[in-house]
């Protein structure tokens, strides 16, 4: 049986009228905090991100040392959960964490060295994404807009830049 259609599951763009637009988000915040702070209803607020960006800043080389030392870490971690998981109903919990935690190396290895052969080089390189925006707007229903505008340019002189 199909769910029926509810338009709050699905995304929508944002609506309302610009109010301000910040260079970062802690001023975009700031501004809905004095909002808040005035006894404005926040509820008619939104901020937007605008102008996004997927920023990857590369943190290092991999070599075949970094990876399997990766991957060994990693399935120590996971060998020593599960080894302490183990122990709790074995008769002999360190053997039973200690097997675990070995098991748990050997298979990180693996895994973290197929998963690196696979890529043949062409990725030799580790780094970290994220989304970041080149302004954020904060957006107000057309009833209360003006009154939000007002407050925000009186009030908080980096809006609008």
């Amino acid at each position: 049986m199909t769910q029926p259609y509810n338009a709050r599951t699905i995304p929508q763009r944002p609506s309302g009228w610009p109010v301000g637009s910040f260079h970062t988000y802690a001023e975009a915040q700031a501004a809905v905090d004095y909002l808040s702070d005035q006894e404005f209803p926040v509820e008619e607020l939104t901020i937007v991100g605008v102008d996004l960006m997927q920023v990857e800043k590369v943190t290092g080389r991999l070599t075949w040392g970094r990876v399997l030392g990766g991957g060994a870490l990693s399935g120590l971690w996971f060998g020593l959960f599960v080894g302490l998981l183990f122990a709790l109903f074995s008769p002999e919990p360190m053997l039973s964490m200690l097997t675990a935690v070995v098991i748990g190396i050997i298979f990180g290895l693996i895994f973290a060295g197929v998963g690196y052969a696979m890529t043949q080089g062409k990725r030799d390189f580790s780094s970290a994404t994220t989304i970041v925006a080149g302004r954020y707007d904060v957006l107000c229903e057309a009833s209360q807009a003006p009154r939000a505008r007002d407050m925000i340019s009186k009030n908080l002189p980096q809006a609008g830049q």
